[in-house]
């Protein structure tokens, strides 16, 4: 049976934005199957395709890593991500059950996973591991990764509204009643998470997020960073859901404030640096605010390798005018005094191949191939699987890594470009994750950890312009066609259907004329 779902929601904020993270959780045990606050709609997926392990997210933006330090929830890829474990060995293929996984889950989330064909889909086990406990297989069965990529997809009210009927109390109580859409869309970032992990001696577990950046300076009046659930929601928390276990707010507090602030109501209980209201215990709404009294405006600040709040920051980029060869160029900077050791994981589309040959690794301008490492690479199958790269980089400390790497843009049909063609090619983001222990100067904690524990860095996404064909030329040899044909059958027609007659003019007249009757 499912128990009583539980809310944890968090608002973490820097000097001029502020992160609020929304999660749900929610338990259901294997036997009996019960429905009361277990997601029906979801449960049957699942029982459906048999998937143990499931990762949904659906992004909006861009995440500064350096500005805002590491998410909550770490599938900050821009765009839609599905990645989930399934075993082998059913009635159906683990092909047939990923796609009609996907078909399901874009209806539900009125989304375009189906659009994760075979070209989008690879199995990166080093950089996503099972993030539960998989149950057990006969042998020789085993269980296989399966990841995909939408990077051009969007998010919108329509995918907020099925979100928000899985929970037991959408919108009408607790937390939840905070998700305002028209707020929600109007942040710097934000970001639908959707985890399903099977535990031993739990069952399934699923935990629904809702990560949001909003910078209050840019909204108010006075240019001031003062907030409240009330400025930043638009609402307030009028009463705690019924069928919640625990429903908790916590607000962590700001550490390197230059001015003294105050935090209004009481908190119920403050822990270091967090301070926690029980929305349960709150028989009055509640509004909780943090405002600075002693600042008359705010200055933003320019972010600078030594104020990183990321142990490492990455800038990707696909050099190259050509449409038919280019060089990806990533430069890594390790913003710690450490060594740091991270897994670079790069899928990109068929129609991109590298030359891995070209590949090179430099530290300040000097060739170090020696600081990659077990690197291994999956070519692409034209028209059928993309390519997957994987190697580990060694970042010394406080030093700038660069790798390039060449590669060959492949000539489409013109059946296979989109309908916006001239605009480019989506490129997924390239994916780091860290190996190293966390450094504790610059990060701590459960931050930026996924759900199985391993802190990934996502990339900005990139457009590719390959070779287009002139898509206009149909039209204009129609429209030169038909005028032509118009022309000729107008004056053979003309020709054939009129009749030619000789008049006799009168006696002075001397001359005969031709006329047309």
């Amino acid at each position: 049976m499912a128990n009583s779902p539980r809310d944890s929601p968090s608002l973490r904020c820097w000097k001029e934005h502020y992160l609020v993270n929304l999660v749900a959780w929610m338990t259901m045990m294997n036997a009996p199957q019960h429905y009361t606050l277990f997601p029906l709609a979801l449960g049957q997926i699942l029982r459906e395709h048999a998937v143990p392990e499931l990762h949904l997210t659906l992004n909006a933006g861009k995440w500064d890593y350096e500005r805002w330090g590491y998410p909550d929830e770490t599938g900050v890829g821009s765009g839609a991500e599905l990645w989930a474990w399934m075993g082998d060995g059913g009635s159906s293929s683990i092909k047939e059950r990923w796609k009609g996984m996907q078909n399901a889950l874009a209806g539900l989330f009125c989304a375009s996973m189906n659009g994760m064909n075979s070209q989008l889909t690879t199995s990166p086990t080093r950089a996503f591991p099972p993030a539960g406990d998989l149950p057990l297989l006969p042998t020789p069965h085993t269980y296989r990764l399966l990841h995909a990529t939408l990077a051009a997809e969007h998010v919108c009210t329509e995918n907020l509204t099925p979100f928000l009927k899985l929970l037991p109390c959408p919108a009408r109580a607790g937390i939840a009643s905070l998700l305002m859409p028209h707020k929600i869309f109007d942040a710097d970032w934000h970001g639908l998470g959707v985890h399903v992990r099977w535990r031993s001696g739990v069952g399934v577990e699923l935990a629904l997020a809702v990560q949001v950046v909003f910078d209050p300076v840019r909204v108010s009046v006075e240019q001031k960073r003062d907030w409240s659930l009330r400025s930043v929601f638009d609402r307030t928390v009028l009463h705690p859901c019924p069928v919640a276990n625990s429903s908790r707010i916590r607000v962590k507090l700001p550490s390197d404030s230059g001015s003294a602030y105050s935090i209004t109501p009481e908190p119920s209980e403050v822990h270091g640096d967090f301070a926690t209201y029980d929305v349960s215990a709150v028989s009055d709404e509640l509004d909780v605010a943090l405002r600075w009294p002693e600042e008359t405006a705010f200055l933003y600040t320019t972010a600078t390798p030594s104020s990183a709040l990321s142990d490492f920051s990455v800038q990707r980029a696909l050099k190259g005018a050509s449409q038919t060869h280019g060089q990806l160029s990533l430069v890594i900077r390790n913003n710690c005094p450490d060594e740091i050791r991270v897994l670079y994981l790069e899928t990109m589309p068929w129609h991109v191949e590298f030359y891995l040959h070209t590949l090179r690794v430099e530290r300040d301008g000097q060739p170090q191939d020696y600081l990659s490492s077990n690197l291994t690479y999956t070519p692409p199958i034209p028209h059928s699987h993309p390519a997957l790269l994987q190697t580990v980089l060694t970042l010394p400390p406080l030093s700038t890594l660069r790798l390039s790497v060449d590669a060959h843009k492949s000539f489409l049909r013109y059946t296979e470009h989109p309908p916006d063609a001239q605009r480019g090619w989506n490129l997924p983001p390239a994916v780091f994750v860290s190996l190293s222990p966390t450094n504790s100067s610059v990060t701590s904690g459960r931050e930026g950890k996924g759900w199985d524990g391993a802190r990934r860095v996502y990339t900005s996404v990139m457009l590719v312009d390959l070779a287009t064909p002139d898509f206009s030329m149909p039209y204009n040899v129609i429209i030169m066609s038909c005028t032509l044909i118009a022309l000729i059958f107008g004056s053979v027609f003309n020709l054939l259907t009129r009749k030619f007659v000789v008049v006799k003019l009168p006696m002075h007249e001397e001359r005969t004329h031709v006329v047309d009757r």
